[in-house]
Order: C-alpha cells, then structure tokens, then sequence
C-alpha cells in the first residue's frame, strides 16, 4: 500500500488535508504524481512545478513544500506540503 498525506497552510495552521492511497503495481514515481494530480484536483488547485528544492526534498525525507513559487496561478495559502506517510 502506497498512502500520500498533502496537506495546505496558512500562517502555521492547517486549512485541509487529505490521504491518497494507491494499491497498483506502479513505480513510486508514477504513484507519487498520480497522487499528486488527485491531491491538486480534490483541492481545485492547479498542478505544481516540481523546482529542484522540492526534488531534493523530496528524496531526502519523502515530503515536500509547494509555495507559490511552485504554482502559475496565485493561491491563497502559504504551500502544499505532501508527504509519504507509507510505501509498499
């Protein structure tokens, strides 16, 4: 079971969040951006730009910050974090 928690901030505190799971046999790669676009569209949110803070990031502890540097539209909130809370 692969399980991404995103979560949305605003001035330290949380505004919403959700948990995608994925059972299917996919690359963590493919199940991390197909997570990603449900979280985006769960959220009416345009898909982020992956810069490489967030690559780095992300490799590093499986999370990561979206701020509106990430985002063509304006948000309004501080960013999207997502996280791997649970891989196969």
């Amino acid at each position: 079971m692969f399980r991404l928690w995103a979560r949305t901030f605003q001035n330290n505190h949380m505004l919403n969040d959700t948990v995608i799971c994925d059972n299917r046999e996919e690359t963590r790669t493919h199940k991390v951006f197909d997570a990603l676009q449900e979280v985006c569209m769960q959220f009416d949110l345009g898909k982020p730009i992956w810069l490489d803070s967030n690559i780095n990031d992300f490799r590093r502890h499986a999370k990561t910050r979206f701020r509106q540097d990430s985002f063509v539209e304006e948000i309004d909130f501080d960013y999207l974090e997502i996280q791997v809370i649970e891989e196969d």
